[in-house]
């Protein structure tokens, strides 16, 4: 035990154009453009599916963006956004968008489905039919993907999700008893399998669209109607505070675009060459809590700040006593075997080091694989990330302690303040005091300072927006998402794919 250090970990830089810096995404891109703003430049072809009406309303909104757009308060948090065109060097083909049309009856005649399981299956199968089509017999492929839903689908496509009683529901479905029988049905055999193939999958259009086209590695962003024309459906006072939010829907629209056609906005500023980071991703299979079984996956992020998925195999990795998942032996070797030789292949040689961040601790038995692995190859390091609300830290005057704000009080462990005042807009996000994660070495050796070093550059990576950072590292940030993606259905097929692919 030491006695508790209080200390403040700089706000990490980041690396933009011509290998310059800055704090805040935003500074970087508009003052020296994207990393590698060489790579991915000029005119691109995008895809757009879904209803005319909504395939018109991406369409203008994709124009939109390519002009500049202004904040309507004068919010330092949220700059004005100078259009897609002049921050990335790319624009849109708006002389050849594919167009696959999703017709608006078929979506209004699934909303009258009572059963969760069948209304979301048909309503995804819509969209992700057609594009598997469209793909394997393309004439001209598209780069990615804008799948454009309307409110209805975001309300009623989620887990718990319920339509409203009337007359004109449609009751079509199976009993539970008879989801996953094997008796034959002397009269409608072929009807009750298409409808038991809708219960093989999670009740989630977003989930289950991304499992059911990983294998055909087909690059997708999700877009809501009223997040590209919330005018046709908000009332007048919800326009008005919308309206804050243009300049940063653009922002993210347009970074998120940018890296799923394959750029790099940024990348870590001070990179410590030579050092990958694993975030062990695990969810459970069923809901029953004495079921054991569970799906793990690791991310991989270079120190590029790019990254990739790796499936595991399904096995009984859950306990219920302690609540906490654990590999065998095999399985945790498998797993971490397959990223650094995914690292060997891309770069020639294995990693100086190997950070595994998860939200539990690590058991002597997958700890055992996970050396194997590495064995005469690479240094390895557990680290437990985990959310604290039990510690509050205050200060005088008028804001919280400040983001980077660090509490040591062991060895190996620490207190991290990945929210809380931002100098950079002398203010802090959001009104609550902000509660630190806590972080533990708990498997290796590296020094504490470092460790949450990185943890907070890591919160600096989600290129699935652009902001200032995340409250966790993005190694943990979407390992729930990448979870409910990779058992959102029965046997899903994939192989190891980009991290854009799950985003």
């Amino acid at each position: 035990m030491i006695e508790p250090v209080l200390a403040y970990i700089n706000e990490p830089f980041l690396t933009f154009g011509n290998g310059q810096q800055a704090i805040d995404p935003r500074d970087g891109l508009l003052l020296f453009g994207p990393f590698d703003h060489m790579k991915v430049r000029g005119i691109k072809n995008v895809g757009i599916i879904g209803p005319k009406e909504l395939r018109k309303k991406m369409i203008n909104y994709l124009n939109k963006i390519h002009s500049p757009i202004i904040n309507s308060d004068t919010n330092i948090a949220r700059p004005n956004f100078p259009g897609l065109e002049t921050i990335f060097g790319i624009s849109v083909n708006f002389e050849n968008i594919i167009e696959v049309e999703v017709k608006k009856e078929d979506i209004e005649n699934y909303l009258k489905y009572t059963d969760s399981h069948q209304r979301v299956h048909n309503w995804v199968n819509l969209y992700v039919n057609p594009l598997i089509k469209y793909t394997e017999n393309e004439e001209m492929p598209a780069d990615v993907w804008f799948v454009v839903i309307p409110e209805d689908i975001f309300r009623f496509g989620r887990p718990n999700s319920r339509i409203q009683k009337a007359e004109d529901n449609i009751d079509i479905g199976l009993k539970k008893q008879d989801r996953n029988t094997s008796q034959l049905d002397m009269f409608f055999q072929e009807e009750k399998d298409i409808l038991r193939e809708a219960y093989e999958f999670e009740v989630n259009f977003h989930n289950q669209l991304k499992a059911k086209i990983l294998h055909s590695k087909i690059v997708t962003q999700i877009i809501r109607e009223s997040k590209i024309a919330y005018e046709d459906i908000l009332s007048p006072k919800q326009i008005e505070e919308e309206r804050k939010f243009d300049t940063a829907k653009a922002w993210n629209i347009s970074n998120t675009l940018y890296y799923k056609l394959g750029g790099l906005p940024w990348k870590l500023g001070e990179v410590r060459e030579g050092v990958c980071y694993l975030g062990l991703v695990y969810k459970k299979t069923e809901a029953d809590s004495k079921n054991k079984n569970a799906c793990c996956a690791a991310q991989m992020f270079l120190d590029s700040g790019d990254g990739m998925v790796f499936r595991g195999n399904v096995g009984p990795w859950w306990n219920p006593k302690t609540g906490e998942f654990h590999l065998s032996k095999e399985d945790a070797y498998e797993i971490v075997s397959q990223s650094i030789e995914a690292y060997h292949s891309r770069f020639g040689n294995y990693p100086n080091e190997i950070f595994i961040h998860a939200k539990t601790f690590f058991d002597d038995t997958e700890w055992e694989g996970f050396e194997e692995a590495v064995n005469g190859k690479s240094k390895i390091i557990g680290i437990r990330i985990r959310q604290d609300n039990t510690f509050k830290l205050y200060r005088q005057g008028q804001y919280c302690v400040p983001r980077g704000t660090m509490l040591q009080y062991n060895d190996q462990r620490a207190f991290l303040w990945t929210k809380g005042f931002i100098p950079r807009f002398k203010t802090q996000i959001g009104l609550e005091t902000p509660n630190p994660i806590d972080v533990s070495i708990t498997r290796g050796y590296a020094e504490i300072d470092v460790v949450c070093k990185d943890i907070l550059s890591l919160t600096k990576l989600n290129y699935n927006a652009c902001i200032y950072g995340d409250g966790v590292p993005v190694t943990l940030k979407f390992a729930d998402s990448i979870g409910e993606i990779l058992t959102a259905g029965k046997e899903i097929k994939t192989g190891v794919l980009p991290f854009k692919h799950y985003i």
